[in-house]
C-alpha cells in the first residue's frame, strides 16, 4: 500500500483557483494525493465560471465548496504534506500554522475575479487560468518527489507526524512551472 500525500491549495476566497486545483489534482492523481482547498475569506459558493471550467467529465464537482483555512488548523485537521498558495494575497493574510509543519509552495496565478474586469474578458481569463493550473498540477504530479512511498508502519506506532518534511527543491520550481501574468 502506498502513502497518499495531502495537499492544501489556498487562494483568498476559495471559489475559483484553489477549487480548480483541488479538483484537477483529485481527478488526475487521486490515487496518490488527497487534495483540499481553502482560503482566508471563503466565498458563499464556488464561482459558476470555475464550475464551467470543470467540464462534466471531471468527477467530484458536487463536493467542491469554499472553506476557511481555519478548518485545517485544529488538532483534528488532516496533516498536510504540502500547502500551495495560488495568490500573493494569501501571504498578506498571514497564513495560520498548519499541523505537521507542511512544506509551503507558491504558484502565483492571476485572479480572474479581479475587480474591473469586463465579463467577456473574465471568461477568457478563467479559460487561461484553468489551463495554467492544468500545467502546474501536471508538472507537480510528475515530480520525482512524489513517487509512491511505503505507508508508515502502524505497528511501530508512527502516525506519520515524524515524516521528513518535503524538500521544496524537489518540487517543481518557478523555473520548471508557469508563473501566470494576466
Amino acid at each position: 500500500m502506498t502513502r497518499k500525500y495531502k495537499v492544501l491549495f489556498l487562494c483568498r476566497d476559495n471559489s475559483a483557483r484553489s477549487i480548480i486545483a483541488e479538483a484537477l489534482l483529485r481527478e488526475l492523481a487521486g490515487h496518490r494525493f488527497d487534495a483540499f482547498s481553502a482560503g482566508p475569506e471563503p466565498a458563499a459558493r464556488v464561482h459558476p465560471l470555475a464550475l464551467a471550467q470543470l467540464r462534466p467529465g471531471i468527477s467530484g464537482r458536487d463536493v467542491l465548496s469554499p472553506k476557511s483555512w481555519l478548518e485545517f488548523t485544529g488538532e483534528w485537521a488532516p496533516r498536510m504534506d504540502l500547502v500551495v498558495a495560488l495568490d500573493q494575497s494569501v501571504d498578506e493574510h498571514h497564513a495560520p500554522a498548519f499541523p505537521g509543519a507542511p512544506a509551503l509552495l507558491g504558484w502565483t496565478l492571476a485572479d480572474p475575479l479581479a475587480d474591473g474586469v469586463p465579463d467577456d474578458e473574465r471568461v477568457r481569463l478563467f479559460d487561461k487560468m484553468f489551463w495554467q493550473i492544468v500545467r502546474q498540477v501536471s508538472a507537480f504530479i510528475e515530480s520525482p518527489r512524489f513517487a509512491a512511498t511505503p505507508e508508515p508502519d502502524a505497528s511501530a506506532g508512527s502516525d506519520g507526524a515524524g515524516d521528513e518534511a518535503l524538500n521544496a527543491a524537489t518540487i517543481p520550481s518557478p523555473e520548471h512551472t508557469t508563473t501566470c501574468d494576466a
